[in-house]
């Protein structure tokens, strides 16, 4: 029998053999980008086991709007563990849960009186959603769009737009579920209008279709925002056709695009809206919110799971909802997203490599091109990213060609970190 080592001592070595340790000990189909290990974080810096410290423009992935190990959420947490830490809330319930539900249905872009069922993971939320929605309609078809991300899990993976590394080599996937052009500017509106016509004249007939998903700025599609005229129009065809709107804003949520929600800046109310990421601090929470009559569709025990609004995460998310009013963080995104928009557009009045840049609030990201032909260049994009790397900056790459750098800071972050960022960033793109 192999030795395992004590976790108390897992710190013990270098990057390099705790790297060998991982090939070894875990499978190649769960990617990893650096060859570095974290040992302890604060706000928006961490520093790894070999003493190294990094600013992190990644936030696990926009887990982190509220920072690292921010202190209220340690205190919440702290004091939950001394209460209870699982209850299995469909066994014995606990007032959190129904409290933090009241909460969110208080705040989300959904008219009429809302409902919030608690859940683990984004892709978990996704495909309740969809459950509701089927329950709600008695209908099958789903609508998903290009370069969309709804998760990992088989069926949350059928709706992702996008094939690798996502959907190669695991397939079949559910059936009735179609695919339209994404709408982000007039062209692909008009090129998504029209896909969207097709399906229903050769693929499925608009009464069986259950719901439209989309997500109001695509994350890992790379960043790229809805048109405002194209959330009306969707809305527009689902009342006209009985289909529940749903908005993935697993990422987009919890004030990263200035709003708390995405889907403020439309002034469209969907039926459905999933949520995960950072609404918990970096604990395990997703959610399902929707109009009531919709979210009381399923029968009881349709919706659930053994670790569904745990207590812990639950804990955190309040002091999360806390910690984005008393320090106005939707505010703070909108800065920040300006400063950060501003210092790549000065750059790219004299690099030729770099391509479009978007912003919604702190949701920002730049193309990487190339500079004779205005192709994508995701091999640019990864050298960006790796220079950044090299001088202490944490960066994202994202996009259906692999050629957008995201940026995805604590919302929390200093000035004087924040600045010490973007010189770095200076420093790679003038290089």
């Amino acid at each position: 029998m192999n030795a395992v080592m004590n976790p108390a001592s897992a710190k013990a070595g270098t990057n390099a053999e705790w790297h060998a340790r991982r090939l070894a000990a875990t499978p190649r189909g769960v990617a990893v980008m650096g060859d570095f290990f974290i040992d302890h974080a604060k706000n928006s810096e961490f520093w790894d086991i070999e003493g190294r410290r990094f600013i992190d423009f990644a936030g696990g992935i926009a887990v982190l709007n509220t920072g690292h190990v921010h202190p209220r959420i340690q205190a919440a947490i702290a004091a939950q563990l001394q209460r209870f830490t699982h209850s299995c809330y469909q066994v014995v319930p606990y007032a959190e849960y129904v409290a933090l539900a009241e909460r969110i249905n208080a705040l989300v872009p959904i008219a009429g009186p809302a409902k919030t069922a608690f859940f683990s993971t984004g892709a978990e939320a996704v495909e309740n959603a969809i459950k509701i929605a089927r329950a709600h309609t008695k209908r099958g078809g789903v609508i998903a769009f290009g370069g969309g991300f709804h998760g990992r899990s088989l069926f949350a993976v059928g709706l992702t737009g996008k094939v690798q590394p996502y959907k190669a080599g695991f397939g079949p996937f559910a059936p009735e579920v179609y695919h339209a052009p994404f709408p982000q500017c007039e062209e692909s509106l008009a090129d998504a209008k029209k896909g969207i016509e097709q399906l229903f004249k050769c693929d499925i007939e608009p009464s069986r279709v259950a719901a439209i998903i989309f997500e109001p700025v695509q994350g890992e599609g790379g960043f790229n925002p809805i048109h405002a005229e194209a959330a009306k129009w969707l809305r527009a065809l689902c009342d006209e056709h009985g289909i529940m709107l749903i908005a993935d804003e697993v990422q987009t949520g919890f004030a990263r695009t200035g709003k708390m929600f995405a889907m403020e800046h439309y002034g469209v109310s969907p039926d459905l809206m999933t949520m995960a990421k950072s609404m918990a601090g970096g604990t395990t929470l997703s959610a399902v919110v929707g109009r009531a009559e919709v979210m009381d569709a399923p029968n009881p025990g349709g919706l659930g799971g053994t670790y569904a609004g745990n207590p812990l995460a639950v804990a955190a998310a309040h002091a999360v909802l806390d910690i984005m009013a008393e320090e106005k963080l939707c505010d703070r995104a909108n800065v920040l997203g300006q400063r950060l928009k501003a210092r790549l557009e000065k750059a790219k009045a004299s690099n030729k490599t770099m391509g479009d840049i978007r912003a919604l609030g702190a949701m920002v990201a730049c193309d990487f091109v190339n500079a004779t032909t205005g192709a994508p260049d995701a091999d640019l994009t990864k050298r960006v990213q790796q220079a950044a790397l090299k001088k202490g900056l944490l960066l994202l790459t994202c996009g259906v060609y692999g050629n957008t750098v995201r940026f995805l800071f604590p919302l929390t972050i200093e000035d004087s970190v924040f600045e010490e960022a973007m010189g770095i960033l200076d420093e790679v793109l003038a290089a």
